[in-house]
């Protein structure tokens, strides 16, 4: 059942290194104008993932709540700690140039390559049916944008493969756990809020606004707790 987290971790680690050693160097101009168009794509597939949404207030009332008790946490700030971390325990502050390059790679691939409904849906589908197609896919994607993101913000981003790892897997080995308590409308709803997060990282790439999209990160798991509710009461 880990079969799909594990090839997905080690895609991102090689698509990164490919990034950040073989096409790294590209001119200012180009970087930015690369990141603007992946974060308009971003933005245009998170939106339209979380259009399945049948629930639009409950979506709205998982993004508050979530958004709530992500800052009463302050995942944002833990996740760029320990960043900064492995930054400096890798000693790759002045090779980077900009202090907080690596943490910002390190956050924004792992949020983005985390909250996906293809992470949600595959790991479920590894856990419970042994079936990986659905990760394999994704790999494919993440190494694709794992490339771009290692060319443009450095070694940071091949780290993000271990939470992509321990998300994925925790969640194939909780949904047998859990299986009877997991429904398609659940799983619908979880998938829609995190994509809406993932449109989040989009607006983040276009330097409109930074929104610190992993303090929303409690709000995909709010449906699961109202319907999983809701079903009991029945």
């Amino acid at each position: 059942m880990m079969l799909g987290p594990l090839v997905n971790a080690v895609t991102i680690v090689v698509c990164s290194l490919t990034g950040c050693f073989l096409i790294r160097g590209l001119p200012e101009r180009f970087e930015e104008i690369v990141k603007k168009a992946i974060g308009l794509s971003i933005i245009f597939v998170g939106l339209k993932g979380s259009f399945e949404s049948t629930h639009i207030l409950l979506l709205i009332l998982s993004m508050v709540t979530g958004s709530v008790i992500g800052e009463l946490i302050n995942i944002d700030a833990w996740m760029n700690r320990l960043g900064l971390w492995a930054e400096k325990r890798l000693g790759l502050t002045a090779q980077e140039g900009t202090p907080k390059r690596f943490s910002k790679g390190f956050v924004s691939a792992s949020i983005l390559f985390c909250t996906g409904s293809m992470a949600i849906v595959g790991s479920m589908q590894s856990g419970l049916q042994g079936n990986h197609e659905t990760l394999f896919a994704k790999s494919i994607l993440d190494g694709s944008i794992s490339i771009i993101f290692g060319a443009s913000m450095g070694i940071g981003v091949l780290f993000s493969a271990i939470p992509v790892l321990i998300y994925q897997g925790g969640i194939a080995l909780a949904s047998l756990a859990i299986r009877d308590f997991l429904t398609a409308e659940i799983i619908r709803e979880m998938s829609a809020v995190g994509n809406l997060l993932v449109a989040g990282i989009g607006f983040n790439f276009l330097a409109v606004k930074e929104i610190r999209v992993a303090n929303l990160i409690p709000a995909i798991f709010i449906p699961w707790i109202y319907l999983g509710v809701v079903s009991l009461l029945r």
